[in-house]
């Protein structure tokens, strides 16, 4: 007869039993600001900090908060936690929320709320987080009874971090924190939700229908979202596209799942996409959608997008197969399970692509390369914004990249070749100040690694009381500035579209010397200006044993290139370089090794890529 292990009863307080609950979920960091609603849980905390294992990180602004803990989940996959109190504190995180909503990022966020007694009263610093944040979180919570903490912060890790993973609200009323119950543990993994069962094993008749177009195109097409990466799918898509050669294209979301110096990579699609990934999406005659969700920004004119490919597509998210475009092979899924059981099924039947059957059709995206290269601009006397990312991925090719958003977002996309989990940046949200924390967020991680934010001078200034959070744990984060002195894409968007009419997006006035503004921080700040001294600035930037903020002072007119109009399909586009001028001049950047100044009449002299 086996006995049954008897589990120990203690009394406790809510807030001892949340603080417990975390550290059994494994959670090491916590990002966040007290507050009078909270405070129960931060002297819990300040206990738990105190017998180590569990580091709470003091942030400037929640709003901080919540991106930190988004960072440290795109960078690891594991779910990202954070802490705000009641009221001016809980909405603070609203805009942290939503970019994780968006982004299908793992988070469990914890907020403090007034006494029982008086919700609903307007008590001072009530808020209704609960509802305010139910369109832009998986699930939540609001703790009535102190008996329930460890079972509903174990359902929320779990639903955080399951199915297409989410944000999800624990609302902490502080008398349920400060509450004494007879404590029974709850262990990570150990509950089971009734009705919450994420579907992961595709459908095999769907699958073998899948397998079935993939042997009669002629034109495929693999287009890798941010599923991918939230599911590591990375290998079994490399083995996808090598078996049946099928071009790779990846959204903003799903950088990194595919390396992008491959033969077969087109990079990324879309708005500022590549000229050769948005004209082989428009000409493919099956396009296999891995965690993606055919958003505005990639498809251009919808009705337009892949017109002539039929379409298998394969999400863990039923609500998103068939949202936007009608698949012919619908399969929900696991994205990495389904595709090992789609690798599977053609090793035992022994399928395989036909190498004569789309060589015609990577030679002719091959020739698009050659002729619409991603160009990286060189002047004399001034920086170019591309010049300034492509060094840093030259110099730092391994490290784990954040971004704010705009066109140094963009470009940051089109010359950075990033592996699974190192881009980290707002895709669907759009949100500028978010580079800064989500840096922090990820250094705090992985310290061994090389963490680089890249950020706009308008956007960087959204969250740049961060530097103090910097400094005061040392979080040895390489801040690169692309100052241009505007809001970049709102003037790249006023000059075509609106009559070159700069309404309220000149930064120059009121703009604050950055060097001097992280010195006062105490961060090491840098100033680069010229082209000579680019090389030698990032070198010592990366060297330096601490934060660095460096502000390259870069060309004010530069447009972010080739660009889809909206309202329009992929393939037009408007910014494709001029291949007669491009054979004229030593401008081309390779796109295998990340070598500059490489001419397209010859071989790349770094790695004998043909250019």
């Amino acid at each position: 007869m086996q006995l049954k292990t008897k589990v120990a009863i203690k009394r406790a307080t809510g807030a001892f039993a949340l603080i417990d609950s975390l550290r059994r979920h494994g959670v090491k960091h916590i990002f966040g600001y007290p507050g009078g609603a909270i405070l129960p849980l931060y002297d819990e905390l300040y206990r738990a900090e105190a017998e180590g294992g569990l580091k709470h990180i003091l942030v400037r602004h929640e709003q901080g908060a919540a991106h930190a803990a988004d960072g440290y989940a795109r960078a690891t996959g594991q779910v990202g936690v954070c802490f705000a109190t009641s009221g001016p504190g809980a909405t603070n995180l609203v805009t942290g929320i939503a970019t994780a909503h968006m982004d299908s990022i793992p988070m469990v966020i914890i907020t403090g709320q007034v006494p029982r007694p008086a919700i609903g009263t307007d008590a001072f610093q009530e808020t209704d987080i609960y509802g305010i944040t139910l369109p832009i979180v998986k699930h939540s919570y609001v703790v009535r009874d102190p008996r329930d903490m460890a079972k509903i912060v174990a359902e929320a890790f779990h639903i955080a971090s399951t199915g297409r993973p989410g944000p999800v609200l624990v609302d902490v009323p502080k008398d349920v924190g400060l509450e004494e119950f007879d404590y029974l543990p709850v262990e990570a993994g150990a509950v089971r939700i009734p009705g919450y069962r994420p579907t992961v094993k595709g459908n095999p008749r769907q699958i073998n229908q899948a397998i079935h177009l993939l042997k009669e195109a002629s034109r495929p097409l693999l287009y890798v979202g941010g599923g991918a990466i939230a599911a590591a799918a990375h290998d079994e898509i490399k083995e996808l596209a090598e078996l049946f050669q099928i071009p790779v294209t990846t959204t903003l979301m799903g950088k990194g799942a595919f390396d992008e110096n491959h033969p077969l990579s087109v990079k990324m699609l879309g708005m500022h996409g590549t000229a050769y990934a948005n004209f082989a999406v428009t000409e493919c005659d099956l396009l296999i959608a891995v965690g993606a969700r055919f958003d505005d920004r990639v498809t251009g004119k919808l009705d337009e997008f892949a017109a002539r490919a039929k379409v298998i597509h394969i999400d863990i998210d039923p609500a998103e197969v068939g949202k936007n475009r009608g698949p012919e092979v619908p399969i929900v899924g696991d994205v990495r399970q389904v595709l090992i059981d789609l690798l599977r099924r053609c090793r035992e039947t022994g399928v395989s692509g036909n190498p004569g059957q789309t060589v015609a059709w990577l030679e002719r995206i091959d020739g698009w390369k050659r002729d619409y290269p991603l160009v990286v601009p060189h002047y004399s006397e001034i920086l170019s914004p591309q010049e300034v990312i492509s060094e840093l991925g030259i110099q730092a090719p391994d490290a784990y990249y954040t971004t704010d958003v705009g066109q140094h977002q963009m470009w940051s996309a089109q010359f950075l070749n990033n592996g699974p989990r190192r881009w980290i940046s707002s895709a669907g949200l759009g949100t500028m100040g978010y580079g800064l924390p989500a840096a922090m967020g990820a250094k705090m991680a992985l310290p061994q690694e090389q963490v680089i934010c890249i950020a706009g001078d308008a956007s960087i200034q959204m969250n740049i009381q961060e530097l103090g959070t910097l400094a005061q744990y040392g979080i040895n984060v390489k801040l690169v500035i692309v100052n241009n002195g505007w809001q970049g894409m709102v003037r790249q968007w006023q000059q075509a579209f609106y009559g070159e009419r700069y309404s309220s997006s000149n930064m120059t006035v009121g703009m604050p010397d950055f060097v001097m503004l992280a010195q006062a921080y105490g961060v090491k700040g840098m100033l680069v200006s010229e082209p000579g001294e680019l090389k030698g600035a990032i070198a010592e930037m990366l060297a330096h044993d601490g934060p660095v903020l460096m502000d390259a002072k870069v060309t004010r007119d530069e447009n972010c290139y080739p660009m889809v109009v909206p309202g329009k399909s992929n393939a037009q586009m408007v910014g494709l370089p001029d291949r007669s001028k491009l054979e004229l001049a030593e401008l081309i950047y390779c796109p295998s090794c990340g070598a500059k100044n490489v001419s397209t009449n010859k071989f790349c002299p770094e790695c004998g890529t043909k250019v």
